[in-house]
């Protein structure tokens, strides 16, 4: 028997609780009423409840069925970091910005989906972290987080964190949305630096991406890229350099001694030049180099990127600036494969040579051990079709990009895609076009490049390549491409359990366009694995340019591709 406090105290409770029959039936009508009341009350009570519940706006909800399943990405991680990049030295900034993502946070529904035992947290619109100017990762020190090495798990890396998680929401983002990425060097009125495009061109910030791989000219192309700005002051350059320490140049060491030339970027401009250092021998390519560049992105208004042997041309901030906003397409990304620098450039002036420009048109599909691609080939350079502002044009190029800051935010590099070198241009490219982005030739170019023909012949082929890591880093590449080639559904022959899911929620595809749109109208077989050929007959000339543009949105966020599904070729024959 159960000898506990508690069972002795029920049998005494029972025993004396012996009643009459009467009035135990007095007792059982009079507690019915009561329950009933009570019940009553609670409903009437539950009722006003819902009924004063704020109205949810179904406009802002972004689902997407994946086998069977509702999604939705949660980009709340910066409603905790909003202080991860604030140095201390805006005078209160710090608590406004705080008080901004309380009532951001507050504006954001939260849904609870129980779908026959799945539960999941959700949330409907990111948050665009607040940004300061100036700015540099120097200051994030305690506050940077720890990864993986993408092909070595035994291997940790300490990285700065991403300055924003992706904002797109898998939606057309807004005009508002864009507007509020990209700092002014100015203030408003009331202090605030994201102005969108009240900012004043000239003090509209701009980032400048820059991976090195052991390369003695990545400081000189620091030095052109601030030299030749019209305003140095609003240029802020994140490198990754890949170097052996004590065989290689650093990328964040003077040309000269500042003593004998304090004129040097890398002497007056040092705290805009935040550089990445990592060993040679962890390097794994461009694709895991270029990542870690994303992560040192701080929230400027415009970004770009070049190799790290580039020579740019005098007031090419001004310049490029002016081309992206001819466009009228706050989605438009400039692109292009760089004409050499030979003959390009008037050493007295700084000023371009050049009358002609190359456009991304010539793809085509190669084999290899990591499987088949598309990659581009040697890219046609002729005076512009289209005057007055840059050509519409399919693809991407890795080797000059120059866009909105948001671009970066939306499509950033993928980290689980390491020694790619063909293949990358492609993946962001597509990823990009589901976003909602369009990619541009510039009408002139404001950077060329160094190759290794000419004059520049003998000094560019002592520059390691990151190839020479291939045995170390052997059979990762075939995985990598799997995953790259899966999240774009260009290789539908291979099972969906066979690659790498791993954040896609980051670096996978946007729901405004799809892949299969992509490969319809730019005749791409990705079953086939071929190209229709003629496709630059379609973009050279401007055929591509003056049919899509008549179709680009009201309100500049991008071409309208419900209205573009015939094949390019269509057009053209």
């Amino acid at each position: 028997m159960d000898s506990s406090p508690t069972r002795k105290k029920r049998l005494r409770r029972k025993k004396h609780t012996k009643i009459s029959d009467e009035s135990s039936l007095q007792k059982q009508s009079l507690a019915r009423v009561l329950i009933t009341l009570i019940f009553v009350l609670y409903t009437i009570g539950l009722l006003s409840s819902f009924l004063s519940l704020p109205e949810v706006d179904t406009h802002q909800l972004s689902l997407r069925d994946v086998n069977g399943k509702i999604e939705r990405t949660l980009n709340l991680s910066n409603i905790q970091e909003d202080d991860d990049y604030d140095d201390g030295s805006n005078d209160g900034d710090h608590e406004q910005q705080i008080d901004d993502y309380e009532r951001d946070d507050a504006e954001a529904a939260y849904e609870e989906i129980d779908d026959k035992g799945v539960n999941e947290t959700q949330t409907v619109t990111s948050i665009v972290p607040k940004s300061i100017w100036p700015v540099t990762v120097r200051d994030e020190d305690g506050k940077w987080e720890d990864i993986q090495h993408p092909a070595d798990s035994s291997v940790t890396m300490t990285v700065p964190r991403f300055w924003s998680a992706p904002i797109h929401d898998q939606i057309l983002m807004s005009k508002t949305k864009a507007m509020q990425v990209g700092t002014c060097i100015t203030p408003d009125s009331n202090g605030n630096l994201q102005r969108g495009d009240e900012c004043e061109r000239k003090d509209r910030t701009i980032f400048v991406a820059i991976a090195s791989y052991r390369d003695w000219q990545c400081r000189y192309t620091l030095e052109s890229v601030f030299s030749r700005a019209k305003y140095p002051e609003r240029v802020r350059v994140g490198v990754v350099d890949q170097i052996i320490d004590g065989e290689d140049y650093h990328c964040d060491v003077p040309i000269k001694p500042c003593e004998a030339d304090s004129s040097q970027a890398l002497c007056n401009k040092a705290y805009q030049v935040d550089v990445f250092q990592m060993d040679a021998p962890l390097s794994v390519g461009p694709v895991f180099a270029r990542h870690l560049g994303h992560r040192l992105y701080r929230g400027e208004y415009y970004a770009t990127q070049s190799d790290a042997h580039v020579s740019f041309t005098q007031d090419w901030d001004v310049d490029i600036i002016e081309q992206l906003e001819a466009t009228g397409d706050d989605m438009a990304v400039l692109s292009t494969y760089l004409t050499d620098v030979q003959g390009s450039i008037d050493e007295k002036t700084g000023k371009s040579l050049r009358k002609t420009r190359p456009i991304m048109c010539n793809t085509e599909y190669e084999g290899g051990h990591q499987g088949q691609h598309l990659r581009h080939l040697s890219q046609p350079e002729s005076n512009p079709s289209i005057r007055g502002q840059p050509q519409l044009q399919p693809y991407w190029a890795a080797g000059y990009s120059f866009s909105r800051g948001h671009f970066v935010v939306n499509v950033p590099y993928d980290m689980y895609q390491p020694m790619i070198f063909q293949g990358e241009e492609m993946s962001i490219a597509i990823r990009g076009f589901t976003i909602g982005y369009d990619f541009f030739a510039p009408e002139r170019s404001v950077c060329f490049h160094h190759y290794a023909q000419g004059k520049n012949k003998a000094a560019r082929n002592k520059v390691h390549h990151h190839w020479e890591n291939a045995d170390r880093y052997k059979g990762v590449g075939i995985q990598a491409m799997a995953r790259l080639l899966g999240i774009v559904k260009m290789n539908p022959e291979t099972s969906i359990d066979k690659w790498l899911h791993t954040e896609e929620d980051r670096y996978g595809i946007g729901n405004v366009r799809t892949p299969e749109h992509f490969y319809k109208v730019f005749g791409v077989d990705v079953v086939k694995k071929t190209t229709i050929p003629n496709l630059c007959n379609f973009v050279k000339p401007g055929v591509m340019h003056k049919e899509f543009m008549k179709h680009l949105r009201t309100d500049g966020m991008g071409l309208d591709y419900e209205n573009i599904s015939l094949p390019f070729s269509s057009y053209i024959f």
